[in-house]
């Protein structure tokens, strides 16, 4: 069985095959690691490949045998033929040459302009382009730059984004200058604005913005959420990020809130212990000995750890939060989007049994299975697996939602017209559409600029080119599995 210091289940999104882990920083390596490998290494590393797939996989019964495959080829290609069903079933297992790359990445670091955007059409021949920031990365270049949510990028170095061009112009250089668009009447234009915008090394704090609706007239005091990621902290702070949500959840439960509307569009996952205590402090009803979710592994792993923890080891509970505004709750509206997967979708899950959990947007990305991205313990070379392990459900057994199609939004709205509002604002697309649930009417004067509905070019969001991988990490350790 896997042999491992640090066991991070991570559960994660994958659209590309570049992902990242960590390695046990306690061990020295057993050899040099190599920066990279030849075609004369593939044969030892597709079958430590093979190894590791047959001994955790979830669907380890359905390998092809080791003796049919040619162990000589790439691994990527080689990988792939260990994939169970790749384009119904396992659609995230992935293996990376460099399992280093991403791992800042995982924790919210990256090398960015510190923008997320959602690109759509902007002419009825359906080539041209622009890129609609849903919000700016605190603290990033672009925020410096002073962009913001809502801005509308026509042009990058004076050439206008289409869908044959817009991958080289946002992703292919370290500066850019952007040219801002507008609408006017029903087109999108270019205006005369420009932002010089350079890559930065950014800390993301995923609490992107909070606020209380209060509405005594209606009887409603609402808290507002947007949420980016599940990130716990910072290596200088394992816990900031955490803390900064029971923060503002304690400010919501200072202020009475008896309404919760959390916006998880933008959230592609991330570690399973920031899901934990976010959902710790939203459940009504909930403490340390109720489930929060349940794990399935393949039958050897399952019996392992029943053996080692008992019949409830794959049963992981809630937390005890002083801060839990879920006493003046019956209820929490979820904003989401097809970007909204992994850890959120746990969360969503997760919450179901206790209280009622109203999703407003679009459909969820579906990803209820957990993995684990696995190293080489001999550190002989930067090659990884991120192989699934195997499903989540709550503590009901519910799991219905790993399908490309995922959650289905109780509310379907379409999050297409631009430009966006401030996050906040009464009147922005989906926030109106929970407060419209709630009986609350819309404040005066709606909308007075020009507005448009645009057709999306893609369905995922992006952030600096990135389709953000969408991931659930469990952060800690756990005991070892003895070889």
């Amino acid at each position: 069985m896997l042999n491992s210091k640090r066991l991070h289940l991570l559960y994660v999104l994958i659209f590309a095959l570049a992902v990242v882990g960590c390695n046990d920083k306690d061990v020295e390596p057993a050899v040099a690691t190599l920066d990279s490998t030849t075609a004369a290494d593939y044969p030892d590393v597709n079958s430590w490949l093979y190894d590791i797939m047959d001994d955790a996989y979830f669907w380890y019964k359905n390998l092809p045998a080791k003796t049919s495959l040619d162990n000589s080829i790439d691994p990527h290609d080689y990988f792939e033929k260990l994939v169970y069903q790749r384009t119904t079933v396992d659609r995230f297992s992935a293996v990376t040459d460099d399992i280093d790359a991403l791992q800042s990445e995982f924790n919210g670091v990256s090398t960015m302009f510190g923008i997320s955007y959602s690109l759509s059409y902007i002419d009825n021949g359906k080539s041209n382009l622009a890129a609609f920031l849903n919000y700016v990365v605190k603290g990033s270049p672009a925020e410096t730059a002073g962009l913001k949510r809502g801005d509308i990028l026509m042009k990058v170095n004076g050439t206008q984004l289409t869908s044959s061009n817009y991958t080289s112009l946002l992703g292919g250089n370290e500066t850019v200058t952007f040219t801002l668009g507008e609408v006017s009447g029903s087109a999108v234009v270019a205006s005369s604005r420009t932002v010089t915008v350079t890559k930065a090394l950014v800390n993301e704090d995923p609490v992107l913005f909070s606020t209380v609706i209060s509405k005594p007239a209606y009887g409603k005091t609402i808290g507002y959420l947007v949420y980016t990621q599940f990130v716990p902290g910072t290596d200088a702070d394992e816990s900031k990020y955490d803390n900064e949500l029971r923060q503002v959840f304690a400010d919501f439960k200072s202020k009475g809130v008896n309404e919760l509307v959390l916006d998880l569009r933008f959230n592609p996952g991330g570690y399973i212990s920031s899901a934990v205590t976010l959902a710790s402090l939203i459940g009504t009803g909930v403490s340390g000995s109720k489930i929060f979710y349940k794990e399935q592994w393949n039958d050897k792993y399952t019996a392992y750890w029943q053996k080692m923890q008992g019949a409830n080891a794959l049963n992981y509970p809630f937390l005890d939060e002083a801060s839990n505004v879920g006493s003046t709750l019956s209820r929490v509206f979820v904003l989401t989007s097809n970007g909204t997967a992994s850890a959120s979708e746990l969360v969503i899950n997760g919450l179901k049994p206790y209280m009622s959990v109203i999703k407003i947007g679009e459909h969820t990305a579906g990803k209820n299975l957990f993995g684990q991205l696995v190293p080489d313990d001999q550190k002989r070379w930067k090659w990884g697996a991120y192989i699934m392990l195997g499903q989540t459900a709550n503590a009901n057994g519910e799991s219905d939602y790993g399908t490309v199609d995922g959650m289905t939004p109780d509310y379907q709205v379409e999050d297409t017209t631009v430009p966006y509002l401030p996050f906040g604002d009464e009147n922005e697309t989906l926030l109106r559409k929970a407060l419209d649930i709630m009986g609350l009417p819309a404040p005066e004067g709606l909308r007075l600029a020009a507005t448009k509905s645009v057709d999306s070019f893609r369905t995922m969001l992006h952030d600096d080119l990135r389709t953000k991988e969408n991931r659930m990490i469990r952060r800690g350790d756990i005991s070892p599995i003895p070889q």
